[in-house]
């Protein structure tokens, strides 16, 4: 029990201790520019004290600005999520599909969301939209590849037996195939939340909308360095935890 308690807790607080020794040091000695974490609490604790003040469009505190930008990344996550399993599924149970399109998914994979952004402010013309599309279309390739090899991973005996039992082709998927691969589906779901967090960050930067990225890059032009920190450590805060609850929910899907 104690040496739980050690690993948990006691070890993670001498790392942040460890870094934010660093950190002061760096600040002091190396990058005199570079606010030292008292500065860094002193010119932030408000937007920290106070999460939800609102003093104009990109003055906000921060728990408002985290808000605007998890709700952009639910909804491209929901997308992502609606297009890129049955586009996993198909690529898993149909040779024809997948000789097909995963060529098209290899090649489309690795675009960077910077890329995709503009193309989505060309087709939707507005700043809302185009994020969310650029989050659909970059998150969507982790769950669409962990859910094909989910499905081709499948034993073969287990499909031999929906054979004996005549059971139709729904049936064969839904008692089957999904139950088998829902682990799968859900490591790609993981990946996906990750790299959804990741996008709304860049796509915030480049389009100025109210955000942690949009905040970060507006104290980044006002030369507010001690908000630059508070925002990456928000970015990082947040996918901390969104990862960490995707985790549970996998590890309870591997469970049962």
């Amino acid at each position: 029990m104690r040496i739980d308690i050690s690993q948990q807790v006691i070890l993670p607080l001498l790392g942040a201790a460890c870094v934010l020794v660093i950190w002061s040091i760096v600040s002091v000695s190396v990058a005199p520019d570079l606010p030292s974490p008292g500065r860094t609490w002193r010119e932030s604790q408000r937007y920290v004290l106070e999460p939800f003040f609102k003093d104009g469009e990109m003055n906000q505190g921060i728990g408002r600005l985290a808000f605007y930008s998890l709700v952009r990344v639910g909804k491209g996550f929901a997308l992502a999520l609606a297009i890129g399993t049955p586009i996993g599924f198909l690529l898993g149970l149909s040779r024809r599909f997948h000789q097909s399109f995963d060529p098209i998914v290899q090649f489309m994979r690795p675009i960077s969301p910077l890329a995709w952004l503009p193309l989505g402010l060309v087709i939707f013309q507005k700043s809302e939209p185009a994020a969310i599309f650029t989050i659909a279309l970059c998150a969507m390739w982790p769950t669409v590849i962990n859910t094909a090899v989910g499905v081709r991973s499948i034993s073969p005996d287990y499909l031999n037996v929906g054979r004996v039992l005549k059971l139709s082709r729904f049936k064969t998927l839904t008692r089957i195939v999904i139950p088998a691969t829902l682990p799968y589906v859900f490591t790609g779901y993981r990946l996906s939340l990750g790299l959804a967090w990741l996008v709304i960050v860049a796509a915030e930067m480049l389009t100025g909308t109210p955000g942690v990225g949009g905040f970060l890059w507006q104290e980044y032009n006002s030369l507010v360095y001690s908000h630059i920190i508070l925002s990456v450590i928000t970015i990082g805060a947040i996918g901390f935890v969104l990862d960490r609850l995707m985790g549970l929910v996998e590890a309870r899907v591997r469970i049962d």
